[in-house]
């Protein structure tokens, strides 16, 4: 009797420690690595919440981008980092295509993360070419792309990014021949075409829309299955191309596997509320995202369909490593 009155003590004082500590969270600054180089979409997104987060929460989120090799070396960064919260990732769908294309990586998503929350979801990608590119329309660049006997180039952050993804569909559906060129981020593939390196992009509105406007880009279309609210005037691939639509990528906030319940709780509650704010749901719903939010449950789910949609595509495009 007096030993079960003992241990139930001390469980109370271990229930009651966690949730302080829990209450307390966080003490120090919080690393939030971004796997990709600053002044690209990522970086954009997650410092829109990062900032939001510091007023709510308290504390500093420090973003700390660590470009290169299509997010794996933020995604190892995290992955071998210690479950206290103080290190956490932000991360596109890129984050399970390289273990699609790259089976022999260091970590594995569903293993080695805690999905905390989907942050928001893409709505689709603009298709832009370089103002000298002899095409106005999406069946122009079609029989351009066709008949050149040069062909023309597409620019993406790396091998495997979901903007890979959609040029590979775009080859597929549309019967073209654009040739790929990965880059190591998406600041140097949109510096690529507006200096013609490559003549033709699949970026998301977020960091394109003001080149448009200012005519340094030529916006033929978007990906989405229906017409983008930001620019209605530009019609959907779709309409041109029969069965292409590809909807823009997933931006999740993920922590280490050994984060406690508490800890990923505590970050999916203010996340929640921080897209929800009316400055941060703006700047995403006018970068051509929608705020989302969802559960930690929720989004493992999603990530689980995700590996069976971007498999089927990765595979029926052939992709595979350089």
């Amino acid at each position: 009797m007096l030993r079960t009155f003992i241990l139930g003590i001390v469980a109370t004082a271990f229930a009651g420690g966690s949730c302080v500590w829990a209450q307390d969270f966080p003490s120090r600054p919080i690393r939030l690595v971004v796997g990709f180089a600053a002044g690209g979409t990522p970086d954009a997104l997650a410092r829109s919440v990062a900032t939001q987060l510091e007023k709510q929460m308290g504390g500093t989120v420090v973003v700390d981008n660590r470009g290169g090799a299509n997010g794996i070396i933020a995604a190892e960064i995290v992955a071998s980092a210690p479950g206290n919260g103080y290190t956490m990732l932000w991360a596109p769908p890129a984050l399970i295509i390289n273990e699609i294309i790259y089976p022999k990586l260091s970590y594995k998503t569903l293993k080695d993360f805690v999905p905390v929350s989907s942050v928001c979801l893409g709505t689709g990608y603009i298709l832009s070419v370089y103002p000298g590119v002899n095409a106005r329309s999406i069946n122009e660049l079609v029989a351009l792309a066709k008949s050149k006997d040069k062909p023309l180039t597409y620019g993406t952050p790396g091998i495997g990014n979901t903007q890979h993804l959609v040029g590979e569909l775009f080859n597929l559906r549309a019967g073209t021949n654009l040739q790929h060129v990965p880059y190591k981020s998406l600041a140097p593939a949109i510096t690529g075409v507006l200096s013609g390196e490559i003549q033709v992009l699949f970026p998301p509105p977020t960091v394109v829309v003001p080149h448009i406007k200012a005519g340094r880009l030529r916006a033929l279309g978007v990906t989405g299955e229906k017409r983008w609210q930001g620019m209605p005037e530009l019609p959907a691939i779709i309409e041109f191309v029969p069965g292409f639509s590809v909807s823009g990528a997933w931006h999740g906030w993920f922590v280490p596997a050994n984060t406690s319940r508490s800890i990923v709780t505590r970050m999916h509650a203010e996340i929640k509320k921080a897209v929800e704010t009316p400055k941060v749901r703006d700047f995403m719903i006018t970068g051509g995202y929608e705020p989302d939010g969802r559960s930690p449950e929720e989004f493992r789910k999603l990530i689980v369909s995700d590996f069976d949609k971007y498999g089927e595509v990765v595979r029926i495009a052939n992709i595979k490593p350089k």
